[in-house]
């Protein structure tokens, strides 16, 4: 399928694919016409603005095996204000811990020493380095968040980074050790000018990691609901490991880790430091190769499948509408407004979002307009059953909700299928 370009003004249809380039963009989900997944809005918003909504279309290449959206929403639009702290997920928050005491341990990381993190955002990861007494820059453009880092004692440079700043860093003298990527390379429409800036500002014998959602997880678990406007690119360890060498960048390891649904953990070289990959990345390439993961044909069931588990949710939430129940939603996350919006699911099931992040709170979802409150209101409004939205923290909302559960509360969870679980998630 040839990608037809389109252009509102904050939208642009790409003509071809954003790593290699190849026009040739073969079709694999229409999610159709949704609001920007993060954009809450306010009462007076709700009154007086009407709301965009965007095509979603996802699509494959051919060539390097990237799997993209086709639209293009203006960075400024997704990003300036944004409302997802990272420092509100305990699971993030022990992520990063663990992350960056590897990341010191294996490079040796010290009081001369440079760590950089890309997409920084309130400073969850960059804090335990600040900790270990390693100096820290954080590039972030949301500037509400990059002022919260600040705060935090991260500092931080509020800008989208691309290789016009990587050279205005290099050139006042930065040069990192490790510089930092995570769940980030999703999110970039400029890919050369963010893989090379990394390398730019890299040095010789420094490493540059990148982590973020692995498309084999997603498409063989069904994890639909990561594709959102936000979300550009989903990625294999083909595909982005031909995305760093076409820029500088080598990958020489890999690793697999369970948070987001299943993610891939990258470290990468410069092209010229002649490191070798480990075995790691080797095995996995070949098991990539045996599953498909290079054809289109992977993800040719995937519509269909999606499409089951649409009817299967929407089958559950009606049955129990229809018994007399009250249901809500957990979590006004991104993934769960791709969900909401897509599946159609609104006010006339669900009776509001409970959500821990108090940016959230006293705002309403995109699209279906439900108002999202406090974690507490569970506990107060006691709804029959919850559709967990955050169902990649599952573990850790569970627990925090433990006294809903205690007193007769179900979560259904959505993703792979469809299934609740009660108290006994307890035990």
């Amino acid at each position: 399928m040839g990608a037809r370009r389109r252009d509102d003004g904050r939208m642009k249809t790409i003509a071809g694919c954003r790593s290699c380039g190849t026009t040739d963009l073969q079709r694999v989900l229409y999610l159709g016409e949704v609001p920007l997944a993060n954009a809450l809005l306010t009462e007076e918003r709700l009154r007086s603005e009407s709301e965009p909504r965007f095509p979603l279309t996802l699509a494959f290449c051919p060539e390097c095996s990237l799997l993209q959206i086709l639209e293009t929403v203006e960075p400024e639009v997704l990003f300036r204000d944004y409302v997802y702290f990272s420092s509100f997920s305990d699971t993030m928050l022990r992520h990063a811990k663990e992350e960056a005491g590897m990341l010191r341990d294996r490079l040796g990381l010290g009081g001369d020493s440079l760590a950089v993190e890309l997409a920084s955002n309130d400073g969850y990861l960059l804090k335990n380095f600040v900790d270990m007494g390693v100096p820290v820059l954080g590039i972030e453009p949301a500037r509400n968040i990059a002022t919260v880092a600040e705060r935090n004692g991260v500092r931080t440079v509020a800008e989208f980074f691309d290789m016009t700043l990587a050279r205005r860093l290099r050139d006042e003298g930065t040069r990192a050790d490790v510089v930092i990527g995570n769940n980030v390379l999703a999110h970039v429409a400029d890919l050369a000018g963010f893989v090379g800036g990394a390398a730019h500002i890299l040095k010789d014998e420094g490493l540059a990691v990148f982590e973020f959602p692995y498309v084999g997880e997603m498409i063989e678990k069904l994890e639909f609901d990561t594709i959102y406007h936000e979300h550009l690119c989903y990625y294999s360890l083909h595909s982005v490991s031909g995305l760093l060498e076409r820029n500088g960048l080598r990958t020489v390891d890999v690793e697999r880790h369970d948070i987001h649904g299943g993610s891939l953990r990258v470290f990468a070289a410069r092209a010229t430091s002649g490191a070798e990959a480990s075995r790691a990345v080797e095995e996995l390439l070949e098991k990539e190769r045996a599953k498909g993961m290079t054809g289109v044909a992977f993800y040719g069931a995937f519509a269909e499948r999606v499409s089951r588990l649409k009817d299967a949710l929407l089958g559950e939430l009606r049955r129990r509408k229809e018994a007399g129940q009250r249901l809500a939603a957990y979590g006004a996350s991104a993934k769960g407004s791709t969900l909401l919006n897509f599946f159609g699911i609104d006010g006339s099931l669900l009776d509001f979002i409970a959500d821990r992040s108090t940016a959230k709170q006293g705002k309403f979802a995109p699209g279906n307009h439900l108002p999202i409150v406090a974690p507490e209101a569970l506990a107060e409004r006691r709804p029959d059953a919850v559709l967990l939205l955050t169902w990649n923290f599952a573990d850790e909302i569970l627990k925090q909700q433990s006294a809903y559960l205690s007193s007769g509360g179900q979560f259904i969870i959505p993703v792979p299928q469809v299934r609740t679980v009660g108290k006994e998630a307890l035990a």
